[in-house]
């Protein structure tokens, strides 16, 4: 059950992979890296992770053919390891994941203050296949 209003947008996805393995996957820079992208014509070249209450991330996202690049990156508000993140991105939106261990699996749920550029739809698609490919590689690896 969604728990979204008009203000946020909520993505999930439920890993086979226990709460300990996904939560390094999701933290650990050298596997943001093979990861943290929507499709295949783009890629993370670059993530860097301080994961605690205060401290500061930032994932380059960029075209493979080099046409564009940005940063994607705030502060840490909240670390529970193993349960949850929150963080303030740059512009000042909020960002909530949960991390539920349920067994071997584990629920990933992540609501998340839209931007005002682009569509809502085309945010939650966004948000949705870049933590849909969290699921690949992480359930891959």
């Amino acid at each position: 059950m969604s728990t979204e209003n008009k203000s946020t947008i909520t993505v999930e996805s439920t890993i086979h992979a226990p709460v300990e393995k996904v939560w390094e996957y999701w933290t650990a820079p050298e596997h943001i890296t093979q990861w943290c992208f929507a499709t295949p014509e783009w890629h993370a070249p670059e993530a860097q992770n301080d994961v605690r209450t205060g401290g500061k991330f930032n994932t380059t996202m960029a075209a493979r053919d080099g046409s564009f690049s940005f940063d994607f990156g705030g502060v840490y508000t909240d670390v529970k390891e193993h349960e949850l993140i929150e963080y303030a991105l740059a512009d000042n939106r909020k960002v909530r994941i949960t991390f539920s261990a349920e067994g071997n699996n584990t629920k990933v749920v992540e609501t998340f203050d839209p931007e005002d550029t682009n569509p809502l739809e085309m945010q939650r698609g966004g948000w949705q296949a870049i933590l849909d490919n969290f699921r690949k590689y992480t359930e891959a690896n």
